[in-house]
């Protein structure tokens, strides 16, 4: 099964303990869009992922999905082989 989660914002969101409705009135798009974001249906630009990354105050990566496995990820890898 390939992971279709490209970003990281709903999580991010729930973090912050903020709402996609609230980071579409501060980005000024439609609530839709940004629910479309969030359920990775769709996807912010780079531009707009930068913008995002502001107004939630994290670093860019922090938003992303990484496909490089986590250290945990490494040692769970290392432990079953």
């Amino acid at each position: 099964m390939v992971d279709k989660d490209i970003n990281r914002l709903k999580v991010v969101l729930a973090e912050k303990k903020r709402t996609a409705k609230w980071l579409a009135v501060m980005l000024g798009k439609d609530p839709t869009t940004v629910s479309k974001w969030c359920t990775n249906k769709s996807q912010p630009s780079l531009e707009m992922l930068m913008k995002i990354a502001e107004v939630l105050q994290v670093d860019v990566k922090d938003l992303l999905v990484s496909n490089i496995p986590s250290r945990a990820e490494k040692v769970i890898i290392i432990q079953n082989s």
